[in-house]
């Protein structure tokens, strides 16, 4: 009896290993150019090292564009997506060239290839996706992603000097 209740116990957890994850440790972003089309999604997933976002957009235009998260979750077309506020900053100053930065929100640049069509994966260890964590991008107000017209310097403050705002998503868990 003994062994059996055992082995159930061992079903049991290599069962629930592969369940996915919970609803809070996912969330997505629909994107939209300034037109306000959408363009594609990108799928953010907590990992024991961060967000992984993945995701594939297009058309985006061809080139180095700075790629943040921003502190508000709306992305107003009428209003250039000004509406998303600054970037997620908490106490930190912005660029991963500057003493006392990166901001958690800040990434590297995206590079878009000829092709206008940008295949997305990378890992940002300074954001969360647990509601109430204090690097949380599901707060209260929420949190967009924003793809900026220009390359990041990485160190003009606050922004990288990375231009106008070309495609914004607000994130939403899932």
């Amino acid at each position: 009896m003994k062994d059996t209740i055992a082995f159930l116990g061992c079903c049991v957890v290599a069962v629930l290993a592969t369940l996915p994850a919970a609803a809070a440790e996912q969330a997505q972003a629909r994107m939209l150019n300034v037109r306000g089309d959408v363009i594609g999604t990108i799928e953010l997933v907590q990992t024991a090292n961060g967000v992984l976002l993945k995701g594939q957009l297009k058309p985006l235009p061809k080139g180095e564009h700075a790629f943040h998260v921003h502190t508000i979750g709306r992305c107003d077309v009428a209003a250039s997506f000004d509406s998303a506020g600054g970037h997620f900053a908490l106490d930190h100053k912005h660029g991963f060239k500057v003493a006392g930065g990166p901001h958690p929100g800040d990434m590297a640049n995206l590079h878009v290839p000829d092709s206008e069509i940008l295949t997305l994966e990378a890992i940002n260890p300074g954001i969360s996706l647990e509601k109430g964590a204090r690097t949380s991008i599901l707060d209260a107000d929420g949190s967009a992603l924003v793809i900026h017209a220009n390359a990041d310097d990485y160190e003009t403050q606050p922004n990288g000097n990375a231009g106008g705002r070309i495609a914004c998503g607000v994130i939403e868990a899932r």
